[in-house]
């Protein structure tokens, strides 16, 4: 046990650990969302940016969306949501304030079960700043990992207080958090195991002589030897109601994992390629937590290509050091704790039931390497135990090695700040990752850089033909270049090889819309609907498809399918509303364009809709507030100034119109109706001429314009009226 010559080290340690977090990953404020899961939990989906409203609550507790279910994750997202929208500052910085929790609970935790204060300031650090942990704070998908470990690290102080002071009330504690941290990320399932590492050390609570002593010290007289049984084997039976909710977590998750199609088949991914897998992985794991370099977000599974040479020598290796690790057991407990820590907790995600592509992953340390971190810790201290110089070498060297882990930490998370730096980054430190390569193409798309997307889409099919996820993107980005025959010809490619892939198929709908294909693109949103019926996505294509066609009331029924199963898709919503307004149902559609605004409240789109209703109501003078709204946010918003020139007309502000027109015309300079709407003005004010030339360009961009013909011919009469009365075409 550490002596500590001030009572007040704990907390200064504290501070300390607070404060050299806070330096090392304070960058992380200035860093974006990422298009790696990013969208799936927050920027895509819009029951997590509702907040905290009822019906994402109950969606949370009820969906397997991401392929895992964890409501509490989700209600966090929520909450950050609720308080700070989508601004990505305030999403990282929770993560990060999460991440100082977890390590202030790791290292009281140690010191209150150990008594060695240093011991557990150097493993709380290295848990704190090691680089492979940047994944699970600097990724906002992967608030899970530390939200989750918050509940871990509590479960184990109440089990700790329990074991102390064993109660009733203690122990429900102690499931409680248990059942919470499995709420969000199952990843838990192994704490039952780990708590019954720590009852071997530093509890103790296996020493049958020592517990024995207790008891009778406590009862005053000694007990028998059935008793002397149950109570050495008492430590066991407590945790049968933890392994059973783990039990009830894995099915539960497995379930969802496999229903969300993130579990690889056994035709995918061989049994021995995943033990081989496995045995590389975790030397690799240990690898990368002494040298901590090529990190990277994804790294491809190698399948059946691994050298089986290599997959036996690592299992050898390992086998060889946990038999040493267990001689070694009776004079240094720890090490087997530390290691079968470190080994169990990483079951989940070694891949023997392999979820996902990877074949490993920085995130899956999170917890695991608490385990090297003690041996680490109380290996060294135990091994330089006789040397003169113990503390100023163990001092010196803890030292050096937290402010190296420090600095390889801050350069990992500069490869975090977006996209961009994330997976080029990725691209250098791996070969042949077909995953990196796509995601970097859609980063780049977002960026407008649509040939450069394209050439990495098609450097992830050259690596892996098979891979649908590249080619829908691939296809996605023809269809923005205006290839819709090459998107299309993609589209269909992935569906021949995933006949149930929901995204491609809706793709194809819509890419046939956009061709004017409308009974296939109907087909298609249909077979789609019959795959997955609750797609509102699907629902609301298929209704703008039938709104082209004519069809307005089909339309307005799967648009209203649609918020059945979506009620709060904002775009749905000003969908429907301007279907309904083509009924004239103009209060029906002003209450979903109210509702699309209240939903997301930066909906230019909606605020232009809900003036032009206002409009045909005749209360013009809300509508330019709306119009004027639509133009804050989006100021080249063509219909918006259109729509607001139009107001201003009917109110007679003619020269305020023709200014909103002319703002139109340099957006859309070949838009007919804003030509036909600045001759009607100029018509109004005489100027004829100015009024014709308008007329005459909108029916030369749209001969079959009836109005502007009859526009025209209302101004060239005029004009031969004054040109006989000898008259100017500008009245005084």
């Amino acid at each position: 046990m550490d002596k500590t010559p001030n009572r007040y080290w704990a907390p200064r340690i504290c501070v300390v650990l607070t404060l050299t977090t806070l330096v090392v990953f304070w960058q992380v404020h200035k860093h974006e969302f990422v298009n790696y899961d990013d969208p799936k939990y927050i920027t895509e989906n819009e029951h997590v940016q509702a907040g905290l409203a009822r019906d994402s609550i109950a969606w949370a507790f009820t969906t397997g969306h991401a392929s895992n279910w964890h409501p509490l994750t989700w209600l966090s997202h929520m909450l950050d949501c609720q308080l700070f929208e989508t601004d990505p500052v305030w999403h990282h910085l929770t993560s990060l304030l999460l991440h100082i929790t977890n390590t202030l609970l790791l290292f009281g935790l140690l010191k209150r079960m150990t008594g060695a204060l240093w011991r557990s300031a150097f493993v709380a650090a290295a848990f704190a700043l090691h680089p492979l942990h940047v994944e699970s704070v600097a990724w906002v998908a992967e608030r899970k990992d530390v939200l989750s470990t918050v509940f871990w690290m509590l479960t184990m102080w109440a089990y700790v207080h329990y074991a102390k002071h064993p109660n009733p009330a203690r122990y429900l504690l102690t499931v409680a958090f248990f059942a919470l941290g499995l709420m969000a990320k199952p990843m838990l399932v192994t704490l039952p195991f780990v708590l019954l590492l720590l009852d071997y050390w530093p509890l103790g609570r296996f020493q049958l002589e020592k517990a024995v002593k207790n008891v009778n010290r406590r009862k005053q007289k000694p007990i028998n030897t059935h008793s002397q049984w149950q109570l050495s084997y008492s430590p066991v039976w407590e945790k049968v109601p933890f392994f059973v909710l783990s039990a009830i977590s894995s099915i539960v998750t497995f379930l969802v994992q496999q229903h969300g199609g993130a579990v690889e088949r056994i035709e995918s991914v061989s049994i021995i390629a995943r033990f081989a897998n496995a045995s590389i992985s975790y030397l690799r794991y240990i690898g990368k937590t002494i040298w901590p370099s090529r990190l990277a977000v994804f790294y491809p599974h190698p399948g059946d290509r691994l050298q089986m040479w290599q997959a036996v020598a690592a299992a050898l290796l390992l086998l060889g050091i946990s038999i040493w690790i267990i001689w070694l057991a009776r004079s240094h407990k720890y090490l087997p704790v530390g290691w079968l820590w470190f080994l169990g907790t990483l079951v989940p995600v070694i891949g023997l039931v392999q979820v996902g592509a990877q074949a490993l992953a920085d995130r899956y340390t999170y917890v695991p390497l608490t385990g090297l971190f003690i041996i680490i810790a109380w290996g060294l201290s135990d091994l330089l135990a006789e040397w003169r110089y113990r503390k100023i070498v163990l001092g010196a060297s803890a030292i050096i090695v937290l402010l190296a882990l420090s600095i390889c930490t801050r350069l990992q998370l500069r490869h975090w700040r977006n996209s961009i730096t994330l997976f080029e980054h990725t691209i250098e430190m791996t070969n042949n990752n077909y995953l990196a390569h796509s995601n970097f193409g859609v980063a780049l798309v977002e960026q407008g850089k649509l040939d450069e997307a394209v050439a990495h889409f098609t450097k992830a099919l050259q690596i892996k033909p098979g891979y649908t996820t590249g080619r829908r993107n691939l296809g996605y980005t023809l269809v923005q270049q205006g290839k819709l025959d090459e998107a299309i010809a993609h589209f269909t490619e992935v569906l021949r090889i995933e006949p149930d892939f929901i995204d491609a198929r809706l793709n194809l709908g819509c890419a046939l819309a956009q061709q004017g294909k409308l009974d296939e693109a109907i087909a298609n949103f249909t077979s789609l609907l019959q795959i997955k019926p609750n797609l509102a996505d699907a629902h609301e294509n298929l209704g703008k498809a039938l709104l082209q066609q004519g069809k307005l009331k089909e339309a307005i029924g799967h648009y209203r399918e649609a918020l059945r199963i979506e009620p709060l898709n904002p775009t749905t919503h000003n969908e429907l509303g301007s279907a309904l307004g083509r009924q004239n149902k103009l209060d029906e559609a002003i209450t979903h364009f109210t509702e699309a605004l209240r939903i997301k409240s930066n909906f230019a789109d909606a605020y232009c809709n809900l003036g032009c209703a206002m409009v045909r109501q005749g209360r013009l003078d809300e509508a330019i507030a709306n119009f004027n709204e639509a133009l804050r946010i989006k100021s080249d918003f063509a219909d918006a100034h259109y729509n607001l020139g139009y107001a201003l007309f009917l109110q007679g502000k003619f020269e305020e119109a023709i200014e909103e027109y002319q703002q139109t015309l340099q957006i859309l300079p070949d838009d007919p109706g804003t030509h036909n709407g600045m001759g009607v003005i100029l018509t109004q004010q005489g100027k004829l001429d100015e009024a014709i030339a308008h007329f005459k360009e909108a029916l030369r961009i749209k001969p079959d314009f009836a109005d502007a013909q009859e526009n025209l011919n209302v101004a060239l009469a005029r004009r031969n009226e004054l040109d006989e009365a000898g008259q100017p075409y500008i009245e005084p």
